[in-house]
């Protein structure tokens, strides 16, 4: 993940590793393996490219038909509490080659957090195993998420498990 809220360094495999975080981020990292083969692959993207990731019922975007491209804001609507809110993030970086398709965004001062998520599909050329792969860097921004802290990493986690289920289910 492109960052400048940790340091990075390549690892032996020629992945990056973090290797640190500034004072109060956490790191959450989640990858899924959701199908095999080229077609899954290619389903996958297409998953994305209509932020099935994100259409879980309490999370979805509001902006459903952005494409996905440097510079554009997402819109994602949560449900928490019996409340709606909108978060809004800008993407930053948009990798599409041959085995990866992804983004990253950052969050706006428009979010209750404040950090970047990574949304990553990878076909490897060796197993072909198709993989999901969420990381996100983030904080509290404003004080309600630092007073329901323990409720917002609930919700955080409550994402990661869905969105993965989603894809799995989306490729299948």
């Amino acid at each position: 993940m492109a960052s400048d809220l940790r340091g990075e360094y390549l690892d032996p495999s020629g992945g990056v590793r973090p290797v640190g975080l500034p004072n109060g981020f956490v790191l959450d990292s989640h990858s899924t393996r959701i199908g095999e083969g080229k077609e899954a692959f290619e389903r996958a993207i297409q998953a994305f490219n209509t932020w099935t990731e994100f259409d879980l019922g309490w999370v979805r975007v509001a902006n459903a038909l952005a494409p996905i491209e440097v510079g554009r804001i997402v819109a994602v609507e949560v449900r928490s509490l019996g409340l709606w809110s909108l978060n809004l993030s800008r993407i930053v970086s948009v990798t599409q080659i041959q085995n990866r398709f992804g983004f990253i965004y950052k969050t706006t001062a428009a979010h209750v957090e404040e950090g970047e998520e990574r949304f990553e599909i990878v076909l490897n050329p060796a197993s072909g195993d198709v993989w999901y792969e969420t990381e996100a860097v983030s904080r509290p921004r404003d004080w309600m998420a630092l007073f329901g802290y323990p409720v917002t990493r609930a919700f955080q986690h409550r994402f990661a498990r869905e969105s993965h289920r989603r894809m799995r289910s989306a490729v299948d």
